[in-house]
């Protein structure tokens, strides 16, 4: 079946965690330990409704604050798709979470209370999944029950939404902004008897019908993981470079050129195992055979030699910065694409983006924890990497400072 990657965000108490043990509650998704775990949980707080939060918030700190701090991913299928759910907190200062939690995703579903509106976290999430390249973007109005399912307290927040997004200049995902109480249950799986005004689809019928972008379409990228030297009967000095095609597709035949070295040869042979195919395509894992001895190692791309990355050593990005000590004008660090690396200086910082104001370009000399800027870096070697709008595969990049190990940053090329 197809799969869906999902991110869920919001602030505080928004009910990202509800909102998602119901979604798996009212498709038959749980197990049956876990609907005993919640009859048992919602039993000892001694409430009226079921307490879904439990399936998700798996931490002993979580569940006795009632609050998310991990990114937890949650595993699940229906009859038609599979889905992975990574649930962030809405934290601010677990924000570096949520861009972890939504790196890998294709839509976004983000909680907005409906006594309160838009807050900071709402406009800081949605400029994350736009800066993610999302192709969908949920905004769920939750409790609505609490607001007596008023249809004019919808509006005015669906109308703030759509003033936000309309501030970005390039091109938006796909917007669907929907009223819902998961507590209750109204228009998550189910449509509401509540919102006789709201005649839209559900929150499962737009996740069922949200398309899964395919890489194949992507320019060809393969990161060598590993050199298999073998030499027996069935194989006479075996060369192969095993890994995983991280955007596009290969043929048998077909002549690749290899990175950095820049030598070219043809594609001899695909390799799954014991079997070997014609071709392979993004997603999977493969050991490629050349015609030719080319030195490669760990870390070398093999690319299409009319679309090759990058092999500049200036790299222009959007950074968000993700640690408590500040990144400086003139910083080393050590940039880090799979398992890429090079030594790099942070050249220039050009400018910090409020999340709230994404026109507005404001003067820095340093980076503060969750800053999103526009940066340089000088490298020492070429990185090999695409523009994040044109290939998410091999467009991101972490940041890390060669003193404590810690990772700083995550790098989107421009």
């Amino acid at each position: 079946m197809d799969l869906l990657r999902i991110s869920t965000a919001g602030s505080v108490d928004d009910g990202k965690s509800t909102l998602i043990g119901r979604l798996l509650y009212d498709n038959n998704a749980l197990t049956k330990e876990q609907e005993e775990l919640i009859e048992k949980k919602t039993a000892e707080k001694g409430l009226q409704d079921l307490d879904f939060s439990v399936i998700t918030d798996g931490l002993i700190a979580e569940r006795e604050q009632g609050i998310t701090i991990d990114v937890a991913h949650i595993y699940f299928s229906t009859q038609d798709r599979k889905f992975i759910i990574a649930d962030s907190p809405g934290h601010v200062e677990y924000t570096r979470n949520m861009v972890t939690g939504a790196s890998n995703a294709e839509a976004s579903i983000i909680l907005i209370d409906a006594r309160k509106g838009l807050l900071e976290q709402s406009y800081r999430h949605y400029f994350i999944s736009q800066l993610l390249r999302l192709h969908t973007v949920v905004f769920c109005v939750n409790k609505m029950d609490l607001v007596n399912y008023d249809e004019d307290v919808f509006l005015k927040i669906a109308a703030e939404v759509k003033q936000m997004t309309a501030q970005f200049e390039h091109s938006t995902p796909e917007i669907q902004i929907i009223p819902i109480s998961s507590l209750k249950g109204d228009n998550v799986v189910f449509p509401s008897g509540e919102t006789s005004w709201y005649q839209g689809p559900t929150l499962n019928e737009v996740l069922h019908e949200i398309s899964s972008k395919k890489e194949d379409e992507k320019p060809f990228r393969f990161e060598v993981q590993n050199v298999l030297h073998v030499q027996n009967e069935e194989f006479v000095d075996f060369r192969g470079y095993a890994g995983k095609v991280a955007s596009g597709s290969i043929k048998k035949g077909d002549e690749v050129v290899v990175l950095p070295s820049g030598n070219k040869s043809t594609v001899k042979e695909i390799r799954k195992y014991d079997r070997t195919f014609d071709e392979a395509h993004a997603g999977e894992s493969i050991v490629l055979s050349l015609n030719d001895d080319i030195d490669a190692s760990r870390g070398t791309v093999f690319s299409l030699p009319d679309e090759a990355p990058s092999s500049d050593k200036t790299l222009d990005a959007t950074l968000v910065w993700l640690n408590e000590q500040k990144g400086v004008f003139g910083g080393r660090y050590q940039l880090q694409a799979s398992s890429r690396t090079v030594q790099a200086k942070l050249q220039q910082i050009h400018y910090v983006v409020p999340p709230e104001k994404p026109s507005l370009k404001v003067d820095a000399s340093e980076l503060k924890l969750n800053d999103i800027s526009r940066v340089s870096f000088k490298l020492a070697q070429p990185l090999f990497v695409d523009a994040y709008a044109n290939n998410k595969a091999n467009g991101a990049f972490i940041v890390i400072d060669t003193q404590t190990n810690n990772t700083v940053a995550v790098g989107f090329v421009e």
